[in-house]
């Protein structure tokens, strides 16, 4: 019960973030320092970076390098939330249009997809490997 409470908080949360920082953006300056489409697109890639480091983790435990288990609930968890951090990150590239250098967080969004990616990559083979052996 109290799994589904802190999943469902985080969630919560997760969603909740980008839409905050992108009501925040009043006046348009550009400039440097961490302006809300930075904060958003350091959201997305930090999150898509712990996504990728969590289906890493079940790979290496489907593999049997450490820890008892398939790894199954891992892949998962990294595979939605994976597809979270890609959507979010695509829905930033569409809305800020600036290039790099200008403040939007392009770049930051950009990542934030590569790690998307990577993260559901290794959740399916994480997956592929727990079908195979069972």
């Amino acid at each position: 019960m109290k799994m589904k409470l802190v999943s469902s908080v985080i969630l919560c949360t997760i969603l909740l973030l980008p839409t905050i920082a992108f009501a925040e953006v009043s006046n348009g300056n550009i400039g440097y320092g961490f302006t809300p489409g930075r904060l958003w697109a350091t959201m997305d890639a930090v999150l898509g970076l712990i996504s990728a480091i969590l289906a890493g983790l079940s790979l290496a435990r489907s593999a049997g390098r450490f820890g008892t288990g398939s790894g199954r609930r891992g892949a998962i968890v990294a595979m939605v939330v994976g597809l979270v951090v890609i959507t979010y990150a695509g829905v930033h590239v569409t809305i800020f249009p600036g290039g790099p250098g200008t403040g939007d967080g392009r770049i930051g969004a950009i990542f934030a997809i590569v790690f998307g990616l990577t993260s559901m990559v290794l959740a399916g083979l994480t997956l592929a490997r727990s079908r195979r052996t069972g």
